[in-house]
């Protein structure tokens, strides 16, 4: 069976921009991007997006990430070679590793003319801790003790015990990120803000709500100026696809952003890319996307090990990759792919194979009765819900070939679309039996993903009803603070173990990051993480 995509669906590429009323900005400008002419004599990027910006405020988690690490930094970056210095210059980790000390650039000021200093970085610090239970799937809100400025350029974190991913987690895209201390609100960021005034490459400039959201180079950036002088979201009205949206120039930038929306199908791509006005640029593996199955909510057969098991081998992730993706993303058979650090671990084999996923539904006492489509147990329906992100068009045509696969072994599947943020939610409140997800992505892996498992925010109602539940956050706790390599590498195959054999989390496939980009677009790269691009590298050819 082959799967395609609807191009009506597929070409409504979501970016995750989000943004929580007029922010900043002014409300002209309306015809912001609509024109490629425009957008080339201005050397403007314009890029789709299904949604607003939402919220700006780096410390919460409404707004958009990828509109967020334009506007925000993080003290250190994370990248192929390892952790290096962003808006810190340098740092020195106690023997204890209970105190970190970071020496902070001091040519660096906020879009608003504030000085980026020591107490700058205190206030932000301490305004996220202030609100640490909302920060509770990152376990370095719960180590922080305090901050404290030692002179003007010079900050201490202080612990409360060692944590090996402490400068991981300061690299992210929020909440460890840096607002200007005037946009606070009496010191706190927990009920709002002011203002979104960060350090970043470019400014938020125009904000109209659900239209557009404007970005302008930071001219006193203290990284250099960037050469792409204006970025502008642009919000498609539901039913205008991307692909047409490039064809007419209304757009002329579009990548795949974090939570597995998708981008334009292959056929598509090719077609852009043919005419010679646009590049494809894709990063290597970032993520995997996968199946979440909650293992604790009561009645749902989602608690039982072997119908989980039984769905991982019901679907052929061959055909999803050839089919659904045309060899784009390639099939995961584990959580994490081989090259996310510590995942390199033997895992026993679930193989495509429908005739073991109905033995282990036969010994687990789901039943098919002669002349029925659906298998029972003890008067109960073998039937779930699977919950996918509406706007990501792949994963409802994932979703459909799953609910098909799973029927073939008397599985009853209802598949609901609903918008990220309601996925989220479920996720949190444990209302769900599957839903449809991803890892966290290169930059954070395993680390960021395993502390979710015992997150009540995050992954806890999926791990919580599993045998083995306190064993495996007894682990994830060892493994945070672990400073000897090879007992890390240990705890890590432990935790990896233990999840792959309870099937909460079944994998699918290995997503990157795809850009479609103007054809005289220079350095088009990637960071470690799939939220965000250093747009601030780029530049146009003005010779093409």
């Amino acid at each position: 069976m082959r799967f395609k995509f609807s191009l009506a669906i597929m070409l409504g590429l979501t970016l995750l921009l989000a943004g929580c009323g007029d922010g900043n900005g002014a409300e002209n400008g309306a015809e912001n991007g609509t024109e490629s002419s425009r957008a080339e004599a201005s050397e403007e990027l314009v890029y789709a997006s299904t949604k607003d910006i939402l919220d700006m405020n780096p410390h919460l988690y409404a707004g958009s990430m990828p509109a967020q690490g334009m506007v925000y930094e993080s003290l250190v970056e994370n990248t192929k070679d390892g952790i290096k210095p962003l808006l810190a210059e340098s740092w020195e980790i106690s023997e204890d590793g209970k105190v970190y000390t970071f020496h902070l650039r001091q040519d660096v000021k906020f879009h608003d003319g504030e000085p980026f200093n020591a107490e700058a970085v205190k206030q932000n610090i301490e305004a996220v801790q202030h609100n640490a239970a909302k920060h509770s799937w990152i376990k370095l809100s719960t180590k922080i003790v305090s901050s404290n400025v030692i002179d003007e350029y010079t900050v201490q974190f202080v612990l409360s015990e060692a944590y090996y991913p402490a400068l991981t987690e300061l690299s992210m895209t929020r909440p460890y990120v840096f607002i200007s201390p005037n946009d606070l609100i009496n010191g706190d960021s927990k009920d709002g803000v002011s203002g979104y005034n960060g350090t970043g490459p470019y400014k938020l400039k125009e904000h109209k709500v659900e239209q557009y959201a404007v970005f302008e180079a930071n001219e006193q950036y203290w990284g250099g100026a960037p050469k792409v002088k204006r970025i502008t979201a642009k919000v498609l009205p539901e039913g205008e696809t991307t692909f047409l949206a490039l064809q007419k120039g209304e757009v002329n930038f579009v990548f795949t952003d974090d939570r597995g929306t998708d981008s334009l199908d292959v056929e598509a791509m090719n077609q852009l890319v043919d005419s010679g006005d646009y590049q494809l640029v894709r990063s290597e593996p970032m993520n995997t996307k996968m199946i979440v199955a909650n293992s604790s909510k009561q009645g749902s057969p989602a608690q039982d090990t072997k119908v989980r098991e039984a769905i991982w081998h019901a679907i052929d992730r061959e055909t999803i990759s050839k089919q659904i993706f045309a060899g784009t993303e390639a099939p995961a058979n584990t959580l994490f792919s081989s090259n996310v650090n510590y995942a390199n671990v033997p895992m026993k084999e679930r193989a495509y194979d429908p005739e073991a996923a109905k033995r282990l539904l036969d010994e687990a006492g789901w039943i098919l009765a002669e002349g029925e489509a659906v298998r029972a147990k003890d008067g109960q329906k073998l039937a779930m819900k699977l919950y996918y992100d509406v706007n990501s068009g792949s994963q409802k045509t994932e979703a459909e070939f799953i609910q098909h696969a799973v029927g073939q072994i008397g599985m009853q599947l209802e598949v609901i679309g609903e918008e990220s943020t309601s996925i989220a939610n479920r996720r949190s409140t444990g209302d769900y039996d599957l839903l449809m997800n991803q890892t966290w992505g290169l930059a954070y892996d395993p680390q960021s993903t395993i502390a979710a498992f015992t997150s009540e925010t995050s992954y806890r109602h999926t791990t919580s009803g599993i045998a083995r539940a306190e064993e495996l956050y007894g682990k994830i706790d060892e493994v945070m603070v672990a400073s000897d390599e090879t007992q890390r590498a240990a705890l890590y195959k432990d935790i990896l173990t233990i999840v792959h054999d309870e099937a909460v989390f079944i994998p699918l496939t290995n997503g990157s990051v795809t850009v479609i980009a103007p054809a005289n677009l220079q350095d088009v790269s990637f960071k470690q993480t799939q939220f965000e691009l250093p747009f601030e590298q780029m530049h146009f050819d003005a010779s093409e």
